[in-house]
C-alpha cells in the first residue's frame, strides 16, 4: 500500500474510532474498541474499502501509534484523542517533574491566563519530549513548546495517565503550571 492510501485510511479510523462512529453505523463498546470485521465491513459500505493486511499495515506503520489491536487482532480502537465518551481504562501513573505541550503561538496568551483546557477531548496531551510536543505545536501554526511543571500537580493531587501510545493524559492544566 502506497503511503498516501496509508494516510488515507489512518485519517478516516481517526474519524470513526475517536469522533464519529455512527457515520458507519459502527458500535464501539464502553472502552473504545470495535470489531474489526465490522469496521472492514461498514467502511466498505460507506464507500472506503481496506482489507485486514491494510488496517493491519496502517496500525503497525503509524508514526504516533494511535491505533491499537486486542491479543488476537479481533478489536481496534483509538488510543487516545476521543471526543466520545469511551473508557479507555487508563491507571493512573506518576509523571515526570516535566512534561510538554505544543501549540500555536496564537493560542499563548489565553493558555498562560485559562491553562490548558481539554475541550471537546477526554484529556489534555502532553508530550515528555520537546521534539514531539513542536510536531503537535506544529500543527496549528507557529509552534510554542509549553514547560508544564507535572511534578507540582502531580503532588497536588491531580491525575495523570499514560496512553498506550505514550501520551501523557490529564484533565486540566491551570496556569500557575504553565512556563514559556
Amino acid at each position: 500500500m502506497n503511503e498516501i492510501e496509508n494516510k488515507r485510511i489512518s485519517k478516516f479510523l481517526s474519524l470513526i474510532l475517536r469522533h464519529q462512529p455512527e457515520t458507519i453505523q459502527l458500535k464501539l463498546d464502553e472502552n473504545g474498541w470495535a470489531e474489526v470485521n465490522e469496521l472492514i465491513t461498514k467502511s466498505a459500505k460507506g464507500r472506503m474499502h481496506f482489507t485486514f493486511e491494510e488496517l493491519e499495515e496502517v496500525v503497525e506503520t503509524n508514526n504516533k501509534k494511535r491505533f491499537a489491536f486486542n491479543e488476537d487482532k479481533t478489536k481496534i480502537r483509538a488510543s487516545q484523542g476521543h471526543s466520545i465518551d469511551v473508557d479507555l481504562a487508563l491507571n493512573t501513573v506518576q509523571p515526570p517533574d516535566f512534561l510538554y505541550h505544543g501549540t500555536a503561538e496564537t493560542n499563548i496568551s489565553s493558555i498562560l491566563e485559562k491553562g490548558i483546557e481539554k475541550r471537546s477531548r477526554q484529556h489534555v496531551h502532553l508530550s515528555a519530549d520537546k521534539e514531539t510536543a513542536t510536531k503537535v505545536g506544529m500543527r496549528h501554526g507557529k509552534p510554542i513548546i509549553l514547560t508544564i511543571r507535572t511534578g507540582d500537580m502531580h503532588n497536588d493531587g491531580i491525575l495523570f495517565y499514560l496512553s498506550a501510545n505514550n501520551v501523557w493524559l490529564t484533565d486540566f492544566v491551570e496556569a500557575k503550571y504553565i512556563s514559556k
